[in-house]
């Protein structure tokens, strides 16, 4: 518990303390010695815990609020005292101050969640200038300069590691215990704890433009962007209150004139003021998507709004990048073809015109080679086609089948899925190299479940045909497309947006960098592979820190689950005032059963909203 709500335990204490002293007190005679004591043992009660409800609802009054909860909660505990209910009134305070605690525990262990992810946040970096190392804020460092990260530090800054070597704990970042071992040459990203090894990092971006403040950002944003259902209690709230508050004004007023009995009817809207105070809908529905956040966000899913986790609920169109989204991403060698030479030959002069290319295709080719490459002179990376350099004197052209139509080199279309790379020798064809990339674990599951909930899923890449639908089969897709650019992938988005089932969401999970369009114009956007980049923070609205292709289905049903649990809360708080105003209206109900419809449905629906949290 924070100070904050331990005091106020206290308060409520040490006023149910004295509330019982006074239930003790008989109630003797009006203005007689007995009754001075009663009086003035409830009021002692009434302001040790509701001295900042009357102060609110004052306050607010003069700021023009004046229909909240704290005005029904003065108004109705108030009247209840003037009209010598004094127990009952101070029992209305008491409790309430009961469901507010409540409240706060609740949002305290989602914040907690959240908390975890901000406390990535490093305080200082400790920067190498001309050979003496100096403590300085994050943002003073540029890109380029040497930072030095002790065992136990936050890596405070993106960058690349020069010397050293460790063990880093990401959990903070991807909910993942497992630490992530580094040496020389691995990228590193801002935010996770340096467990045992000295390293020096060369920075290769500012504080503004880091993993760290990018996620911060989100974090901090994640509350603002509400979900349908808070926005309607919301408004449903501003008319409501006004609403039942002239409504017990008549209640008060006009059935008197009639059967008389002005002090019994008086009670009766007093009564119906505590109930109809909309405590449980304000307060469970937001809790319920703040607490959905949070626990999510323990699973290294970050979810940008309540909005995207409404969303999320009702989604029945699932698509899929390919490649780093469904599959590792990490290409490997799976075959060599020869046509006119020898295999090592073929992977050789491959390797030799591929060297200075930075696609990953190209580095596994270059990898599979060893060290067994030639030099290559005058290398040029044709865009669309492939790569030609000169090699041993010989030009050598490596890439896809228009590379070989455009030099002239009769060549040979591979029956086999992977990504092929065919290569010409002086015009001559020299046979292809084929490279494959994983399917991730658990996307054929992931798939199936997202399937068997009633959705459906479609793949779009712009990979080969033959090559796109082996991955799909494999997965168990309902629908692949293959061969699409990416302008080409964001049209398909539109015509599955334009197909789906009526109000129900379409979901785009991508790497994040080249399908940031189609992530923006999903309903809901989930970046795969996002640690580290920038473009899947921004563009997504959903973020897979841990790359976990699993969690995809665990967002889903975490927003099921969300769902489920405010509509229990508004249903059965709905439920229960309804039936307790009718009771009261008809005086059959007294402020004690007012007191449960108000704050012990508070409370029942804010424990209810906790559930949110586990996952």
């Amino acid at each position: 518990m924070s100070k904050k709500q331990k005091n106020s335990l206290l308060r409520i204490i040490i006023a149910a303390a004295i509330f019982a002293a006074g239930m003790f007190v008989p109630e003797g005679e009006r203005f007689n010695a007995v009754w001075f004591v009663r009086l003035g043992i409830f009021l002692a009660a009434y302001f040790t815990v509701g001295w900042d409800i009357l102060w609110r609802a004052v306050r607010n009054i003069a700021h023009g609020q004046v229909f909240d909860e704290n005005f029904l909660m003065t108004i109705a505990s108030v009247g209840a005292m003037v009209i010598g209910e004094y127990s009952e009134g101070v029992a209305v305070i008491i409790f309430y101050q009961v469901g507010e605690l409540f409240q706060s525990v609740a949002v305290g262990k989602s914040r907690k969640n959240i908390a975890d992810m901000i406390d990535i946040n490093p305080e200082f970096a400790n920067v190498e200038r001309g050979g003496v190392i100096s403590e300085v804020e994050p943002d003073e460092v540029e890109a380029g300069e040497i930072i030095v990260v002790k065992p136990g530090e936050k890596i405070p800054l993106d960058g690349e590691v020069i010397f050293g070597a460790s063990g880093l704990n990401t959990a903070a970042l991807t909910g993942e215990s497992a630490p992530r071992e580094v040496s020389v040459g691995d990228e590193v990203i801002s935010g996770c704890i340096n467990i045992n090894g000295l390293l020096k990092i060369c920075v290769s971006r500012p504080y503004s433009d880091s993993t760290v403040a990018k996620i911060l950002e989100l974090v901090e944003n994640s509350s603002e962007s509400k979900a349908k259902t808070e926005n309607f209690i919301t408004r449903f709230a501003r008319v409501y209150t006004p609403i039942v508050v002239i409504g017990a004004l008549l209640l008060a007023l006009i059935p008197p004139l009639f059967v008389g009995c002005w002090g019994d009817w008086v009670y009766r809207a007093l009564t119906f003021l505590v109930v109809s105070c909309p405590c449980a809908l304000v307060i469970s529905v937001p809790l319920s998507y703040f607490g959905g956040i949070g626990g999510a966000s323990r699973r290294g899913i970050m979810i940008k709004g309540a909005n995207y986790l409404e969303a999320l609920y009702g989604a029945k169109t699932f698509v899929f990048d390919k490649t780093g989204t469904l599959t590792e991403g990490s290409f490997e060698v799976s075959g060599i073809v020869p046509a006119g030479i020898s295999e090592n030959e073929l992977l050789a002069y491959c390797a030799a015109a591929e060297r200075f290319s930075n696609h990953p295709i190209a580095r596994s080719i270059v990898e599979a080679a060893g060290e067994n490459i030639p030099e290559a002179e005058n290398s040029e990376e044709i865009a669309g086609y492939g790569v030609m350099a000169k090699v041993g004197g010989k030009t050598v052209c490596a890439g896809n089948i228009r590379l070989m139509d455009k030099v002239g080199a009769e060549h040979i279309e591979p029956d086999c899925t992977g990504t092929v790379v065919h290569t010409a020798i002086d015009g001559r064809y020299a046979g292809y190299i084929v490279i494959s990339d994983k399917i991730k674990s658990g996307a054929a599951d992931t798939v199936s479940a997202l399937k068997s909930s009633g959705a459906k899923t479609v793949m779009l890449t712009g990979d080969r045909k033959a090559t796109a639908e082996a991955a799909a089969k494999e997965v168990g897709i309902d629908e692949c497309i293959a061969e699409l650019l990416p302008d080409g992938k964001v049209k398909k988005v539109e015509e599955l947006y334009e197909a789906k089932p009526a109000k129900s969401a379409l979901v785009y999970v991508g790497d994040g960098m080249n399908d940031a369009p189609s992530l923006a114009r999903a309903d809901v956007g989930i970046a795969m592979g996002g640690l580290g980049s920038d473009a899947a923070i921004e563009a997504a609205d959903i973020v897979l820190m841990n790359d976990n292709v699993n969690n995809i289905y665990t967002a889903v049903k975490i927003a099921r689950k969300t769902h489920r649990i405010v509509m229990e809360n508004i249903v059965f708080a709905l439920g229960v005032k309804v039936l307790v105003l009718a009771l009261t209206a008809f005086g059959l109900g007294n402020m004690w059963a007012a007191v449960f419809a108000d704050v012990g449905v508070s409370v029942i629906a804010i424990i209810n909203a906790m559930r949110a949290m586990k996952n």
